[in-house]
C-alpha cells in the first residue's frame, strides 16, 4: 500500500490550481526612487527573532523515505540561503519511532529548523516534538476541511481549542498557528492572540489544495470541494485591523518574488514557500536550486527599490489595485 505522504507528494505536485488572487492585485510604481539599491533591507520580524530574508520553506511532508530524500534536500537550500525551514507535521515520527524523516540535521547541521504538529495531537505529545527537534519554533497547523474529507481523518473537534489554550500554556518555543490552504478566519486569529499567540500563517486557497488532495484518495466524489476556502489574498483582506496586531505570516500559491512582495504589501511579515520549493528541489539538482533561491533576494531588493521602500515595514504604504473576483469582493 502505498504511504499516505508519499500520496500527498504525487498529488501536490500533479494539482494545477483553477485561480491564483496574487494575479488580481496589481501594485503602484514608484517613477522617482528614493533609494540606491544598496540601501534595500530584507530584515524581518516574527516568532521571537529577527530573519535576514521574509520567506521560509514552509511545511510539507516527513514520515516516508521519500519525505526524508525530499526534507534533506529542503534543509539544505534552507541551510545555503540563511532560510527557516519548517519540516511537515511530525505526527508520524511520534507513531513509529524509527522514523528518521525529520532528521535533517544530518545534511544540514546550521539550518534554521522549525517543525509542525496538528492542533488535534494533546501538548504532551507536542512536547515530544518539540523535545526531539529541538526547533526554533513549532507550527500548530489546522486543517478542517482535509480531516472531514480524509477517509482516516479526525471526526471530534471541540478538544482544539482546549488544546490551543494548552500549547500557549505549556510549550516553551515560539508558536505559529498555521492553516493548510483554506484560508485562517479572523475570529481564529483573535481565539488565538486572546491566548497570547502572536504569530499566525493564514495559508490561503491558491496553491496545494488538500481538499483535491483528500478527494484523490477517498472513493467518495466530493471533487466540489476542491476550491473550498478563501485565497490567499482575500484572507489578508478580511483580516483588517488584526494584520497590525498579529505577526501575520502568508502563504498558499506564492509563486515567485513578485507574489512575496504583493503579501507583504498587504501586512504579512514573511510569506511561506511550500509546492514551488517542493517542485525546485524535484526538478533541479541541489545547486541549481540554491542558486534560483538566492536569485529572488536579488529580485525582492529590485522590486522594494521599485516600489520606493527601504525595509519591509515600509511596503504596507504601498498603493495598489484589485482586480477581478478581489475587486468585486472589496468594491
Amino acid at each position: 500500500m502505498t504511504n499516505r505522504k508519499d500520496q500527498h507528494i504525487k498529488h501536490a505536485l500533479a494539482y494545477q490550481s483553477p485561480y491564483n488572487s496574487f494575479d488580481d492585485i496589481e501594485l503602484i510604481q514608484s517613477s522617482l526612487p528614493k533609494y540606491d539599491l544598496a540601501e534595500i533591507d530584507l530584515k524581518t520580524h516574527f516568532a521571537g527573532r529577527d530573519w535576514d530574508f521574509p520567506f521560509y520553506i514552509n511545511a510539507m511532508t516527513g514520515g516516508s523515505a521519500k519525505a526524508k530524500a525530499v526534507n534533506q534536500k529542503l534543509a539544505q537550500v534552507a541551510a545555503a540561503c540563511g532560510l527557516l525551514f519548517i519540516t511537515g507535521s511530525y505526527s508520524p515520527a511520534l507513531k513509529n519511532l524509527s522514523d528518521d524523516s525529520y532528521a535533517v540535521r544530518s545534511a544540514a547541521p546550521d539550518v534554521l529548523l522549525g517543525t509542525n504538529i496538528g492542533l488535534d495531537k494533546p501538548v504532551e505529545l507536542g512536547q515530544k516534538a518539540v523535545e526531539a527537534m529541538q526547533p526554533l519554533l513549532l507550527q500548530l497547523h489546522v486543517n478542517l476541511m482535509q480531516e472531514l474529507l480524509m477517509p482516516e481523518g479526525e471526526r471530534a473537534f471541540k478538544s482544539w481549542r482546549t488544546n490551543l489554550a494548552d500549547y500557549a500554556q505549556i510549550i516553551s518555543v515560539p508558536l505559529v498557528l498555521k492553516e493548510v490552504g483554506f484560508g485562517m478566519d479572523k475570529k481564529a486569529v483573535q481565539a488565538g492572540l486572546d491566548l497570547g499567540l502572536k504569530t499566525f500563517d493564514i495559508s490561503g486557497r491558491g496553491g496545494t489544495s488538500f481538499a483535491y488532495i483528500e478527494n484523490q484518495r477517498a472513493e467518495q466524489d466530493r471533487s466540489y470541494l476542491n476550491t473550498w476556502g478563501q485565497s490567499t489574498v482575500q484572507t489578508l483582506l478580511n483580516l483588517g485591523d488584526l494584520r497590525e496586531q498579529a505577526e501575520i505570516l502568508a502563504s498558499g500559491g506564492v509563486r515567485n518574488p513578485l507574489d512575496m512582495v504583493k503579501a507583504l504589501v498587504l501586512g504579512a511579515r514573511a510569506v511561506g514557500l511550500s509546492r514551488t520549493m517542493l517542485e525546485l528541489v524535484e526538478r533541479y539538482p541541489l545547486d541549481k536550486a540554491i542558486a534560483i533561491v538566492n536569485g529572488w533576494k536579488e529580485d525582492l531588493r529590485l522590486l522594494m527599490c521599485a516600489l520606493n521602500c527601504r525595509t519591509i515595514a515600509d511596503l504596507r504604504q504601498v498603493d495598489y489595485l484589485l482586480y477581478g473576483k478581489l475587486a468585486q469582493a472589496n468594491s
